[in-house]
């Protein structure tokens, strides 16, 4: 429907309209203008929402703003209220509502009140249903716009008295929010993401508050105006408090000084606390809980930009006891995935890179959000060595770890830690981080001056090579990381650790041993990770098989990430029902094994140059199971990420149909195999297809040098959740099983292999080759596969 202009004070009654009968006109002004500053880059986003408000053919009737605090939301809100009164479209009033919290109804009526002019004797002295009777009586026949500013929590529409928002296409509403969640709660229409500013019009922002004045005052302000800006981060707020605060300074000098406090002391900066840290602090104050509140603050250990490994951060936080009401590690693991939610539908946690060929997920702190959450942690600044947190900084001062003293966190990345071969005493000392590059070893002292230490992460020291004794002195110690060290031995005093509830070895390659008894002496144990060590070390079946016996004896053990490379160690695990429940992870080197028994409870399976390997049978608790005549209401439930490599007898994977978790997919140099999918060893397959999902979450699919294969799948299956296909020498492969019926993926991105390979393909629909040529992209090695 065209919309059409309306007189400010009288509604005529005209051919197209959609009133019959008008009520009493609005004695105020249809749309009071608010003041606004001249926008920057948020051009496409209010175009999208104006089409919303004016496209009545997509029934739109409410729209969600999200994101972070201080990224334009009520900006964007205040032009689109602006908007309303230059073109004057046929709504009777535009009604303005800023929420904030708590989500007060008497708040919101008596806005409405103001805008409505109800006589006072229909509202002083009135319930609050009587109230929301007579705002609603009034709104009925009127056709209006409501912006609702700043909503925390759900808002209650009929309890102010606004008609359903589907009431004859009257009302039309649009609300900010800084919380995902929160639009999905309101049942918007439509949501929509506000995020930061790309550079180009990052900068732009930042130099319309500086002034060009004093951008040209001098030649090298424009470079040094820059870096200022990138410390922002695209963040509108943050441009806005910089530029504003930074207006003036025509001296290079003054921006030097400036540069240096915002990487060092962002907190000192001219109004970042006042009117930066404090606003954007809201969405901290909003979480429900302490757990969850410092489960956020923890993400700030880590540097600016770092992507921090979703597993990793979640076992982190276990060691720290912020997950400890849950009885055991796999309700704490889905509790931790719950906080990270919480955390990214509030807008102060994103999502790292996509990885499509890994399940690991990664995390990342916005800028400015991360720096507000260093100023939390630290009291408001109150307490600056409460939480130290220190990247790439060159030396640091003795005095200054003096002052460490009374830390409870300390965090430092690619720093000169050469102070500490003193160090203090830290009577109060709970967590310590460390990642620096030429680290070889630490000060036996260090580990005798952390009485109360919980969390020690010495991962990723690529240098160091010797742990001293005195580590066995950290007896309250519950998470220790050692993973990408150098290191050759673990002491034997190791087995003082009874607290230890998680002990991470990955990617240890020089280790030669583990002490007999000692993990057998970590009496608390939960978790245990050592994958990708084992293989590389100078570890023997027979230890292989001794570490296994040892974790057997563990009372509490839940978790076991761990890579094996002989067949009696493998035939130690698939003997142990105890190991089995407990193996979450398993990877595999072993050129003798042929065959390979998986447990139920696996939830990532790696099988490395296991040449002998032919088949694959399943394990219902104590009784075997040919997958092909696996019970049908029973399967590989957890399992959700599988690589083969170089297994060269093995014929297909026709045991993936019992996996309907499965998300990630890879098989490389496997010489005999010819189908991924063998229907006739299936008897299940015809039956149970769609019961079990076959690939129904499966989002990455990587296969390479495989000269035999001929079918991924010999029917056309959907692939709803697949995103990635890379397909590398497999020149036997000339079909795809996509076809018109099962359509392509709304998730499908991207389809990598050779050109000469696409262009072989056989197709029984060619509308299916139309709709997939778009996301193909050509390579002309495995090294251009890169995602």
């Amino acid at each position: 429907m065209v919309l059409e202009k309306m007189d400010a004070v009288t509604v005529k009654n005209t051919a197209g309209s959609n009133f019959s009968v008008v009520a009493e006109p609005f004695p105020s002004p249809p749309v009071i203008e608010r003041p606004l500053d001249k926008t920057v880059g948020q051009d496409l986003l209010f175009g999208k929402v104006w089409k919303w408000l004016q496209d009545d053919g997509e029934q739109v009737s409410s729209i969600g703003l999200y994101g972070m605090g201080g990224v334009g939301k009520t900006t964007l809100l205040t032009r689109i209220n602006n908007e309303l009164l230059k073109t004057r479209l046929e709504f009777d009033a535009v009604i303005w509502v800023t929420v904030s919290r708590p989500a007060n109804v008497e708040k919101v009526q008596q806005v409405l009140f103001n805008k409505l002019e109800i006589g006072k004797d229909k509202w002083e002295d009135r319930s609050e249903d009587e109230r929301a009777e007579e705002i609603f009586n009034v709104l009925k026949t009127k056709k209006f716009v409501l912006l609702l500013d700043d909503i925390w929590e759900r808002l209650d529409l009929s309890k102010v008295g606004i008609p359903p928002l589907n009431h004859q296409d009257k009302l039309k509403m649009v609300f900010t929010t800084r919380s995902k969640q929160v639009c999905q709660k309101m049942e918007s229409t439509k949501s929509i993401e506000v995020n930061c500013l790309p550079w180009e019009e990052a900068f732009a922002l930042f130099q319309t508050k500086v002034g060009a004045d004093t951008i040209s005052s001098h030649p090298d302000i424009p470079k040094l105006a820059e870096m200022v800006a990138k410390e922002c981060d695209g963040l509108p707020l943050a441009l806005i408090t910089t530029g504003r605060a930074m207006a003036g300074a025509k001296a290079p000098e003054e921006w030097e000084k400036k540069i240096e406090m915002l990487k060092n002391s962002p907190a000192k900066f001219p109004g970042t606390e006042e009117d930066l840290f404090r606003v954007l602090a809201i969405s901290y104050d909003s979480l429900p809980d302490e757990a969850k509140k410092s489960c956020f603050l923890y993400c700030s250990l880590f540097p600016e930009d770092y992507e921090i490994s979703q597993r990793n951060l979640i076992q982190l936080w276990i060691g720290e006891g912020f997950l400890d009401e849950y009885d055991n590690l796999q309700e704490a693991r889905n509790q931790g995935e719950e906080v990270i939610k919480s955390l990214q539908l509030a807008c102060l946690l994103e999502n790292g890179r996509s990885r499509f060929y890994v399940k690991e997920k990664y995390l990342k702190m916005h800028d400015v959000i991360r720096e507000m959450a260093l100023w939390l942690a630290r009291k408001n600044g109150k307490k600056k060595n409460k939480f130290v947190v220190k990247d790439g900084v060159e030396s640091i001062r003795a005095q200054e770890v003096e002052k460490w003293k009374e830390t409870q966190t300390i965090s430092l990345w690619n720093t000169d830690i050469e102070e500490l071969r003193e160090p203090p005493y830290f009577p109060i000392m709970e967590t310590f981080l460390t990642s620096c590059e030429y680290i070889e070893s630490f000060p036996n002292r260090l580990f005798t001056n952390m009485p109360v230490i919980r969390v020690l992460d010495l991962s990723n020291n690529f240098e160091l090579k010797v742990l001293p004794v005195e580590i066995g002195n950290l007896v309250t110690l519950q998470y220790l990381n050692l993973s990408a060290t150098d290191i050759e031995y673990l002491p034997v005093e190791f087995k003082n650790l009874k607290r230890l509830r998680c002990l991470i070895l990955n990617d240890m390659y020089f280790l030669v041993s583990l002490p007999s008894q000692i993990v057998s002496s970590l009496s608390s144990l939960q978790l245990f990770s050592m994958y990708s060590t084992l293989v590389r070390s100078n570890f023997t079946g027979d230890d292989e098989r001794r570490l296994l016996e040892e974790l057997e004896q563990l009372e509490h053990i839940d978790d076991i990430y761990i890579h094996l490379t002989s067949v009696s160690s493998i035939q130690t695990l698939l003997n142990s029902h105890k190991l089995q429940r407990s193996t979450r992870f398993l990877l595999l080197f072993s050129e003798r094994m042929n065959l390979l028994q998986l447990s139920l409870y696996i939830e990532t399976l790696h099988i490395t140059n296991c040449v002998e390997l032919q088949d694959v049978k399943i394990n219902f608790e104590k009784e075997v199971v040919v997958y092909s005549k696996f019970p049908r209401h029973q399967c590989l439930n957890n399992l959700c990420d599988v690589r083969i490599d170089g297994c060269g007898k093995l014929l297909n994977l026709t045991w993936l149909i019992c996996a309907p978790s499965l998300q990630f997919l890879s098989v490389k140099f496997c010489e005999s195999m010819e189908k991924v999918i063998d229907d006739e060893r299936s008897e299940v397959l015809e039956i149970e297809v769609d019961h079990l999902g076959v690939f129904s979450r499966l989002t990455s699919l990587t296969l390479v040098m495989l000269r035999k294969l001929r079918s991924i799948h010999e029917r056309a299956l959907s692939f709803p959740s697949l995103r990635y296909i890379h397909v590398y020498a497999c020149p036997s492969l000339r079909k795809l099983p996509f076809d018109s019926n099962t359509g392509v993926s709304m998730k499908l991105e991207k389809i990598k292999g050779k050109q000469e390979w696409w262009d072989g393909l056989e197709w029984e629909d060619q509308t299916i080759m139309h709709n997939l040529t778009p996301y193909f992209q050509p390579i002309e090695h495995p090294r251009d596969s890169s995602h």
